[in-house]
């Protein structure tokens, strides 16, 4: 995975440098910032860390055909990005493999890949895995559920609790709710026990 490094001593001007320089857009790419002291006045100097999404996408790509290939599935892969966020949707001979009872394979996978994205560019990318549509689906299914409450508690004007989520879930409930007038939403919490609460707004 290509990275690009920008050294100085302005943070601001060497991201700005090497976006212009790369010719993309800060929602195109992920940054990391570290510091340096060089020199026998160790004079700080600081490195900015820019990799473009593209070649995250193809990285993590590469990684789940060698994983999805010793599960003995040949498997076909679509991406998008999307406000900084990766998508990759897999299509397999035996989907029901990838997906696992409840979704737990799916996010094992998930959760693999960001560790290991993670320990080639030392910070986490907003991605999503999908097996066909099922999580699209599941993501719909907790939409529908959150507005459905959303509407019992501006009626009954009291706080409902949703049960613990992860925090990609609790994200589609704060996202679903964001625009309702009569309500908000809270996480409250500790994980793995950190669950949504969904409050009536006072007039």
């Amino acid at each position: 995975m290509k990275e690009y490094i920008y050294e100085g001593k302005d943070e601001e001007k060497l991201l700005n440098e090497g976006l212009e320089d790369l010719k993309v857009t800060l929602e195109e790419v992920v940054t990391y910032t570290t510091t340096e002291k060089t020199g026998l006045l160790k004079k700080e100097v600081k490195k900015v860390h820019i990799i473009k999404l593209d070649d995250i996408v193809d990285f993590i790509k590469d990684y789940l055909k060698d994983i999805t290939k010793s599960m003995g599935l040949d498997v076909q892969m679509e991406s998008k990005i999307r406000d900084s966020r990766i998508t990759i949707k897999m299509f397999s001979d035996d989907n029901s493999i990838l997906i696992g009872k409840d979704g737990k394979t799916l996010k094992a996978l998930t959760t693999v890949v960001k560790q290991v994205v993670y320990n080639e560019i030392h910070t986490y990318p907003y991605l999503a895995l999908d097996v066909s549509d099922y999580k699209e689906k599941q993501d719909k299914h907790l939409e529908r559920l959150a507005k459905n409450i959303a509407k019992e508690v501006s009626k009954t004007k009291e706080p409902v609790t949703l049960e613990n989520m992860n925090s990609y879930q609790r994200r589609v409930v704060h996202n679903a709710l964001s625009k309702f007038k009569n309500v908000y939403t809270k996480s409250e919490g500790e994980e793995p026990n950190r669950h949504v609460i969904v409050y009536p707004k006072e007039d």
